[in-house]
């Protein structure tokens, strides 16, 4: 309790009239802040039309430059994670002599040092500028994507995967971080859901780019699958350098080009009426803290079953089935994107009506998802159905997709108290999922079993069973612990009343 009382007076010492070199322009900016904005029908569509102008201006400027970068950043994230998918099924299989499990093996390499990479990463977060750290990892796994083009052996792409997979670490959660930093409770799922629907536009991206860059197959001595890894890089490096230039670190050590001062003192308040905390060093007692409660291990356990809930998507599961078919390379490589596209428009969905409808409830977009994916996989568990419901099948397990920016709006509010804890939270819960995904597909996905893959859809129902008793879960423990605040806030109140 003494540290998140520490928080509160750096935030007001850096905010006071007195102490604060903010101009009296600057103060009256600040007070323009709303406590907590009145919904109006407006807010349903866009919550920056529920703001006074002042706020509605800035808040323009960081989704133009943050949201924007941030989802350009993961959209070449995923499309130099996947794309070892879509040259695998194009040819690369066939050139290298790649009929075990050696998909599944560098599949398992990049996941390797994702996993390594994550919570150092985030706790660096806490003590380096993003704006530094973010995009020199950016650049580095953009220049070693082009690598992969070069490769003759199955050793040298195990190796570079790795080193990709450790330099990407950095960004999901380093970006979730940022966005947890600058938005508040009424505008977070949104930003949050747009950000990684930039995912699956990679996924999407990957499949046409590949039925794009197969017709070069043959130019200047490089096969097809060898294109993707070189137009991947030429995509990717100018956003990657961009990074030094547009993210803006957090409010409270920003030197962002596009904001004025006054701007920067209304960020600052707004995070202070959120209760999100300033940064503060890392004590014995904040790591007790922090592992004690049920925040670290709950939330941790929320993304966990997500992440490894939607295995069809991280598994060339349609395009095998495609492939075993007879169809065509593009085919293979376009119809699955139809699932990408679910995905990018349930997120949204999901994203709308929890900052509206539900009002800024989380858990039921979750219980939804994980209802359609035990549907779903139950289904595909069973195989021997009709094509056209296997079609559906594939199509809709996109709908599980698009939870993650839910699952860390509520870490970012359930943590808000304790920057140190946000950000160690949110590592975790990446990390930790790619933990489970650096040795589950090798149980459950093996390539030799493609395209039925039984074991994994069977693992996947009792997945999402177990991801929606979670999140009813985390739902009652924060209600109770909002109840227990409240009674000692009213107990607090009630003793200086009397000793009055």
């Amino acid at each position: 309790m003494a540290v998140d009382s520490d928080y509160k007076r750096a935030a007001s010492h850096s905010l006071s009239p007195t102490r604060s070199s903010a101009s009296g322009e600057e103060e009256r900016v600040v007070h323009l802040v709303k406590e907590q904005p009145k919904p109006s029908w407006k807010s349903y569509l866009w919550d920056t039309f529920n703001k006074s102008p002042e706020e509605r201006r800035f808040l323009f400027k960081l989704d133009a430059v943050l949201l924007t970068f941030a989802s350009l950043g993961y959209f070449i994230k995923y499309l130099d994670q996947i794309n070892i998918n879509n040259a695998f099924v194009s040819g690369m299989k066939e050139d290298l002599g790649l009929f075990g499990n050696e998909l599944n093996y560098m599949q398992t390499c990049w996941t390797v040092g994702y996993v390594l990479g994550e919570i150092p990463s985030n706790i660096l977060l806490t003590r380096v500028r993003p704006s530094i750290w973010i995009p020199s990892c950016e650049v580095t796994w953009a220049v070693l994507t082009i690598l992969l083009a070069k490769c003759t052996t199955t050793t040298q792409i195990y190796v570079l995967r790795f080193f990709i997979g450790l330099a990407e670490s950095t960004f999901y959660p380093g970006m979730q971080y940022i966005i947890g930093s600058w938005y508040r409770k009424d505008e977070l799922a949104k930003r949050s859901c747009i950000f990684h629907a930039s995912s699956a536009l990679g996924t999407m991206f990957s499949g046409y780019l590949m039925a794009a860059v197969y017709k070069l197959n043959g130019r200047n001595g490089f096969h097809g699958w060898q294109w993707l890894f070189i137009v991947d890089t030429v995509i990717s490096l100018p956003i990657a350098i961009a990074g030094f230039f547009l993210i803006p670190d957090v409010p409270e050590i920003t030197r962002a080009w596009y904001f004025s001062p006054q701007e920067v003192a209304l960020a600052r308040k707004r995070m202070e009426l959120e209760g999100r905390a300033n940064r503060a060093p890392y004590t014995k007692a904040k790591f007790k803290k922090i592992f004690s409660s049920w925040h670290l291990y709950l939330l941790t356990a929320l993304y966990v079953f997500f992440n490894n809930g939607n295995g069809a998507l991280g598994q060339p599961a349609m395009q095998l089935w495609l492939k075993s078919k007879g169809y065509s390379v593009t085919d293979i490589n376009t119809f699955p994107t139809i699932t990408s596209a679910i995905t990018v428009v349930t997120t949204l969905m999901y994203a709308w009506s929890s900052d509206t409808i539900f009002r800024g409830a989380r858990w039921p977009p979750i219980i939804f998802s994980g209802t359609v994916l035990i549907v779903v996989y139950s289904s595909l568990a069973v195989w021997d159905i009709p094509d056209g419901w296997k079609w559906a099948c594939f199509f809709l397990a996109g709908v599980g997709g698009g939870i993650s920016g839910l699952t860390f709006a509520w870490a970012h509010e359930i943590c808000a108290h304790d920057n140190e804890e946000r950000a160690l939270v949110t590592g975790s819960m990446n990390e930790m999922a790619y933990v489970f995904q650096a040795w589950l597909p090798l149980l459950i996905w093996q390539q030799v079993e493609a395209p039925v893959y039984r074991k994994g859809y069977i693992t996947m129902v009792f997945v999402a069973a177990a991801m929606i008793a979670t999140a009813l879960l985390i739902r009652h423990l924060q209600r109770r612990d909002a109840a227990r605040g409240t009674r000692a806030s009213d107990e607090a109140l009630t003793r200086e009343i009397e000793g009055a």
